[in-house]
C-alpha cells in the first residue's frame, strides 16, 4: 500500500498542474482526483483539514471546501462531521513505480499505416526553402469574407446540415467547368468526389484497389505521399525510373503487370519534367493492356510561368483508366481542406460508398464559398495574379543563386511552387546539415528515391517567401557552403 502523502508534498503536486489552464478550485480537484487515481492515498487515510491545506496552498479556505465537497459527491471521498474527510476509493489497478504502458496492439493494416508514415510535410513551418507552400499572405481574404457573409445569409442554415457524400452540385460543376477549360479534362459533374486533401485521395484509391501484394508502378524519384499511401494498403511497390521525358515507359514494360500506376505527368515530383506526348500514350496504351488504373497527381499545373503545360492525361484516355486528382491547397489556402478525385464512370459508386463510410462529406458551407470563388471570376483572377507573383520569386531566387551557379543547376524552374537544384555528387549530405544548422529547410532530392540516387541535390520552394526572405535565405545557404 502507498503511504500517505506528508503535508510538504501537497504545495509540490499543486504546483505541477498549474500550467493546465484551469482555476484554483478546479486545479485543486484535478490535483487530488490524480493523486487518489494513482493509488496515493490510501483508502480511509485522512486528508488534511481544509483550514491547513489552503494555509499549504496559499488559497481560500472555500476552495478546498468546494474541492472536498466535489470529490465527495463523485464517491472519492467520504466526509464526518468533527472527524475529517476520508478518502472512500481503491483504485482497480495499482500501478507499480515502473509500470508500462499498455502495448498498442495494431492490426495488420494499422501497423501497416505506422511503417509506412505519413506526409508530413504540410505540418512544417513556412520557411525557406520549404516546398509546396504558397503563399497565404497574398490570398485576397477580404473577399473571401465578404462571399461567406454572403452565402451564410443567403443559405446558411440548409450548409449547416450534413450533406451529399460526393460534393456540393455547385462545386462539382465548377470544377468540371474548370478543369475542361484549362485542363483539358473530360468529364462530367457526376464524376467529381470532393475530399479532405489529395492525400485522402491517395489512401481512398489505395483502399479501394489495393489487395496486399498487388503491383503499384511509382515513379523513382517520386512523391513520397503516394508511396506511404501503398505501402499501407500492402502494396508491392515497383520504382520506374524517369527521364528527361518523364515516366519511362519504355522500361516499364519489362516490370510486373501493375495493378496501379502513380505518375505526375505534369510537373513531376521533384524533378518538375513534364511528361512528352509520346510517353503520355504509352503510358495509356499499357494501363490498357494490364487492366491498371493511373493515378495522375496534378498538384500544381496551374502555376505555369514559361509556357502553358500540356493538357491532363485524363483528356487523352479513351479507355476510362486515368483517376485524376487535384487539390485546392496550393492554389487557395492548405487550411480549406478542399481536394478532388475525377473518377471513372465505373468507379463512382464504390467510391461515394467509402465516402460515406470513412467520414461522410467535407465541411458544406467553405465547398459552397470556393464554388462562388470560381463561378464569380475571383478564381481565375487569382490565379493569374500568382502566377505573376510566384514568376518573380523565382527569378529573384535563381539571380541570388547565381554566385554559386559553378556548382548548382537549377532543374526545370518552368513551373510549380519549388525547383530541384542539383548538386555535385557527394555535397548533398554535408551542405545539407550545415545549412540545417543556419535554420534553412532544405529537402535532399535523395530521400525521394526508391532506389539509388541519380541526382542529388535538394527541393527548393520559393512561392511563401517574400523577396527579402528570399535573399536572406541565399545570403545564409551560400555562407553555410562557404564555411563547411
Amino acid at each position: 500500500m502507498s503511504k500517505p502523502l506528508s503535508a510538504p508534498v501537497w504545495p509540490t503536486l499543486f504546483a505541477a498542474s498549474a500550467s493546465i489552464g484551469m482555476g484554483i478550485q478546479a486545479q485543486l480537484i484535478h490535483t487530488l482526483r490524480k493523486a487518489l487515481l494513482a493509488g496515493r492515498l490510501p483508502h480511509g487515510s485522512r486528508l488534511p483539514a481544509s483550514r491547513m491545506l489552503a494555509k499549504d496552498l496559499a488559497i481560500s479556505r472555500s476552495s478546498v471546501e468546494a474541492a472536498y465537497a466535489q470529490l465527495e459527491a463523485e464517491g472519492y471521498l467520504h466526509r464526518r462531521t468533527g472527524a475529517g474527510s476520508f478518502v472512500a476509493f481503491t483504485p482497480q489497478l495499482r500501478p507499480s513505480k515502473k509500470a508500462a504502458s499498455a502495448s498498442a496492439q495494431l492490426s495488420q493494416r494499422g501497423q501497416g499505416i505506422v511503417n509506412a508514415g505519413g506526409c508530413r510535410d504540410s505540418a512544417l513551418p513556412s520557411m525557406a526553402f520549404n516546398a509546396g507552400q504558397p503563399d497565404t499572405r497574398a490570398f485576397p481574404h477580404a473577399l473571401w469574407q465578404k462571399l461567406m457573409q454572403q452565402r451564410w445569409g443567403k443559405s446558411g442554415a440548409a450548409l449547416a446540415s450534413y450533406g451529399p457524400a460526393q460534393g456540393l452540385p455547385e462545386l462539382q460543376s465548377a470544377i468540371a467547368g474548370y478543369l475542361a477549360q484549362a485542363r483539358g479534362v473530360d468529364c462530367q459533374p457526376e464524376q467529381i468526389l470532393i475530399l479532405n486533401s489529395s492525400q485522402q485521395a491517395l489512401q481512398m484509391i489505395a483502399q479501394l484497389l489495393i489487395d496486399p501484394a498487388d503491383t503499384v508502378w511509382l515513379e523513382d524519384p517520386g512523391y513520397l505521399g503516394a508511396r506511404n499511401a501503398m505501402l499501407a494498403a500492402g502494396a508491392q511497390i515497383v520504382p520506374v525510373p524517369v527521364d528527361e521525358e518523364g515516366f519511362n515507359t519504355g522500361i516499364s514494360q519489362t516490370l510486373a503487370a501493375p495493378r496501379l500506376i502513380y505518375t505526375t505527368p505534369s510537373h513531376q515530383y521533384p524533378l518538375g519534367i513534364a511528361m512528352s506526348l509520346p510517353r503520355r500514350m504509352a503510358l495509356i496504351a499499357q494501363a490498357a493492356a494490364h487492366q491498371a488504373w493511373i493515378i495522375e497527381d496534378d498538384y500544381d499545373s496551374e502555376f505555369y510561368y514559361d509556357q502553358r503545360p500540356l493538357p491532363a492525361l485524363q483528356g487523352l484516355d479513351q479507355q476510362g483508366r486515368v483517376i485524376y486528382v487535384g487539390t485546392f491547397s496550393k492554389v487557395l489556402f492548405p487550411s480549406l481542406r478542399l481536394a478532388y478525385v475525377v473518377l471513372p464512370p465505373a468507379l463512382v459508386p464504390a467510391f461515394t460508398t467509402a465516402r460515406i463510410a470513412f467520414d461522410g462529406h467535407s465541411a458544406q458551407f467553405l465547398q459552397a464559398v470556393t464554388a462562388d470563388f470560381i463561378s464569380q471570376g475571383h478564381f481565375a483572377a487569382h490565379l493569374r495574379h500568382m502566377r505573376l507573383l510566384y514568376r518573380s520569386r523565382r527569378d529573384l531566387l535563381l539571380e541570388k543563386l547565381q554566385p554559386i551557379s559553378d556548382i548548382t543547376h537549377p532543374i526545370n524552374t518552368a513551373a510549380g511552387l519549388q525547383f530541384a537544384l542539383q548538386l555535385p555528387k557527394g555535397l548533398e549530405k554535408p551542405w545539407t546539415a550545415s545549412g540545417t544548422t543556419a535554420g534553412l529547410a532544405l529537402r535532399p532530392l535523395s530521400a525521394f528515391y526508391q532506389e539509388e540516387a541519380k541526382t542529388e541535390g535538394w527541393l527548393m520552394g520559393y512561392a511563401s517567401l517574400s523577396n527579402g526572405q528570399i535573399i536572406r535565405a541565399c545570403e545564409a545557404l551560400i555562407k553555410s557552403y562557404q564555411e563547411k
